[in-house]
C-alpha cells in the first residue's frame, strides 16, 4: 500500500548544504520490488531522488532518451557497467566509480566528455539512505567532472540476487581534434609514459574486504584524468595512444597494446612506483601490483621528440602531477611486452589465465 505522506518532501530540503534522503525511511526504510514496478513507488523514487538530484533540461524532459547538438563532426561514445563490492571504500564509491570510469573511457579516446547516461540495477532489501548517498555521490562527481546525465533505467531485482546496487553507464563526448589515438598508430622509438602509482585502487577494496590494516589508509586512485588529456592534445602532443589501467592493470594496457599493434614494448621495473603500503598489501596477499586494476591511472605513447614536454604538462595537472615515463616501443616484429626486473634479469609480461582480484570494478 502506498502511504500517503510517501510524497512528501520539505520544499527546502535542496537547499540545504546537507541533504537527506527525500524518501521517508520510517514508510520505506529499504528497496521494495515496487519500486521497479512501473507503479506510484517507482514514479516517486525516480522523480524525488534522482531527478531532483540530477536535473538538467534534457533530463527534465521526461522523454525516453536525450536529443542534442554536438558542436563536434566527431563524437566518441562508451559503455560499462560497475559491481564492485564493497559499494564503499577508502577514497571513494560505486558511484564516483561508475561516473569517473566512464568518463575516463571517454578521455582515453581523446573526446571532452559531455553526457552520461545512467543505469540503476537494485536489489530488493536495499536500505534507502546506501542508495542516496550513492546518488549524491554520483551527482557530486557528475558535476566536478562537468558532465551531465541526461538519460536512465531503473530496475529492482529479488533480494539475494543484486549484491545492492549495479550501476551501467554510457557516455558520450566530442572530439575537437584530428589525431587517431589508436593502437595502431604507436611507432618504434615511442616513448611509454604513466600518469602515476599502480595499485591502490584494487588495494584500496581488498584492505576493507580483508580487515588489513596499515600505518597509512591505502585510499583509491578514483579519479577523472580528461584533464592532463585534453591539455596535451591542445598543446599539440601527437598522442598515438593510450589505456586507462583498470581490470588487468598496468600489465593488461601493456600487453594488450603490444599484441594489437605487433610491436615489442620494454619497461624498466624500477621506474614503476608502486606505494609502500600497496606493495606491502600485495606481498600479504601474494598478487603482483602490476595486474591490480587502478581507476585514474593511464599510460600514454607519444613520440620520443615530445615525451619531455608531455611529461611537464602531466605534472601540470593534480591527478597526474607524479607521472613519468616507464619504456618505450622497441624496434622489432615480436608482440611482446620485456619487463626489466629490478635486478636486472628481463622477464616477459603476459596476461593472466584468471582473476587475480574479484569484483574491483
Amino acid at each position: 500500500m502506498v502511504v500517503s505522506n510517501y510524497v512528501y518532501i520539505c520544499d527546502n530540503l535542496f537547499k540545504k548544504m546537507n541533504h537527506s534522503c527525500p524518501i521517508p525511511i520510517s514508510d520505506y526504510p529499504s528497496v521494495t520490488l515496487a519500486h521497479g514496478g512501473g507503479g506510484k513507488l517507482m514514479n516517486q523514487l525516480i522523480e524525488k531522488m534522482f531527478r531532483a538530484s540530477f536535473a538538467n533540461p534534457m533530463l527534465d524532459s521526461g522523454h525516453d532518451g536525450a536529443v542534442f547538438n554536438m558542436e563536434s563532426a566527431r563524437m566518441a561514445i562508451t559503455t560499462d557497467s560497475y559491481v564492485v563490492h564493497p559499494l564503499f571504500f577508502p577514497g571513494g564509491d560505486i558511484g564516483s566509480l561508475s561516473v569517473n570510469g566512464t568518463v575516463n573511457d571517454l578521455a582515453m579516446c581523446g573526446a571532452l566528455p559531455k553526457y552520461l547516461t545512467l543505469g540503476l540495477i537494485l536489489e530488493e532489501g536495499l536500505p534507502m539512505e546506501t542508495l542516496w548517498r550513492v546518488v549524491q555521490s554520483i551527482r557530486n562527481t557528475a558535476d566536478q567532472a562537468s558532465v551531465h546525465i541526461v538519460t536512465g533505467d531503473t530496475k529492482v531485482v529479488d533480494k539475494g540476487k543484486g549484491d545492492g546496487i549495479y550501476i551501467n553507464t554510457a557516455g558520450v563526448g566530442a572530439l575537437n581534434h584530428e589525431l587517431v589515438i589508436s593502437p595502431e598508430q604507436i611507432r618504434p622509438g615511442d616513448a611509454i609514459l604513466l600518469s602515476g602509482d599502480v595499485g591502490r585502487h584494487g588495494m584500496a577494496i581488498m584492505a576493507v574486504r580483508e580487515g588489513l590494516e596499515f600505518e597509512t589508509s591505502i585510499r583509491s586512485d578514483c579519479a577523472p584524468f580528461y584533464e592532463p588529456v585534453l591539455n596535451m592534445i591542445n598543446e599539440g602532443i601527437d598522442i598515438h595512444s593510450m589505456r586507462d589501467l583498470t581490470r588487468g592493470g598496468l600489465a593488461g594496457a601493456l600487453v594488450e597494446h603490444s599484441r594489437q599493434a605487433g610491436i615489442t614494448l620494454e619497461i624498466s621495473e624500477a621506474l614503476v612506483p608502486v606505494g609502500d603500503e600497496v606493495q606491502g598489501a600485495c606481498e600479504i596477499l601474494g598478487l603482483d601490483p602490476f595486474y591490480v586494476a587502478n581507476e585514474g591511472r593511464f599510460i600514454v605513447f607519444v613520440p620520443e621528440a615530445q615525451a619531455g614536454h608531455a611529461l611537464n604538462i602531466l605534472h601540470d595537472s593534480p591527478v597526474s602531477e607524479n607521472a613519468v615515463r616507464i619504456g618505450s616501443v622497441e624496434d622489432g616484429d615480436r608482440a611482446i611486452v620485456r619487463l626489466n626486473s629490478r635486478i636486472g634479469a628481463p622477464r616477459i609480461m603476459d596476461l593472466l589465465s584468471g582473476e587475480q582480484l574479484p569484483r574491483i570494478c
